[in-house]
């Protein structure tokens, strides 16, 4: 029987819009250095609470039920602050924004969800899970003295406070023009299992705290 498979990870969304203008324009102040770089789209911004890889689209629902655990949670806020960049300075091949406030909350979830996932027949993430937005990926080595300069000025630098209500199932399709991103599922916070829906609307309630 041959699979239907699928790439997919479970992300947290940049729910702020002020917040995700200054990602944005942050951004585009580091593509402005003039570094070979493919930035990450404005649609496609987001916080990757844990990659998934190819799966079999059978297993959605249940990935839906591990992530429904994530329910009990109350919904909160996290502070983008800070900008570096994957693994080093050096040798950089990821730029990000950071997450301070909120972080160990977002540890604590991907804890949950890596203890709900397991059994499944899904990538086993390796990496270590350090909670940032990813807003670039570097291409080649021009102008990385200026690139370097800029993280270290702006290491510290506050974009501000997004709240977190959800966590989201997300489809990726890849094509030469970059991945196109889907919602397959969205589980929201504090409804104890209430907050399971497909890609439409709708809003927990707050009842649990973790």
């Amino acid at each position: 029987m041959s699979l239907s498979l699928i790439r997919a990870f479970i992300a947290i969304e940049v729910e702020d819009r002020s917040v995700l203008s200054r990602i944005i324009e942050v951004r585009d102040r580091i593509l402005g250095l003039g570094i070979d770089a493919k930035p990450v789209e404005d649609e496609n911004i987001h916080l990757t609470l844990r990659f998934l890889g190819e799966i079999d689209e059978s297993l959605i629902p249940s990935i839906e039920m591990a992530m429904a655990r994530l329910s009990i949670y109350r919904p909160f806020r996290i502070r983008v602050s800070g900008i570096g960049v994957f693994p080093d300075i050096r040798m950089p091949r990821v730029v990000w924004v950071g997450v301070d406030e909120g972080s160990e909350i977002l540890r604590s979830m991907r804890s949950l969800l890596d203890e709900s996932l397991r059994g499944l027949r899904i990538h086993e993430d390796q990496h270590g899970f350090s909670p940032h937005i990813t807003i670039a990926r570097i291409r080649g080595r021009v102008n990385l003295d200026k690139l370097s300069r800029y993280v270290e000025e702006n290491s510290d630098y506050v974009l501000g406070y997004s709240p977190v209500t959800r966590v989201v199932l997300k489809n990726s399709v890849l094509t030469p023009r970059g991945p196109i991103y889907s919602d397959l599922r969205r589980v929201f916070l504090g409804s104890e299992g209430e907050g399971l829906e497909g890609s439409g609307g709708g809003s927990g309630k707050d009842k649990a705290k973790r």
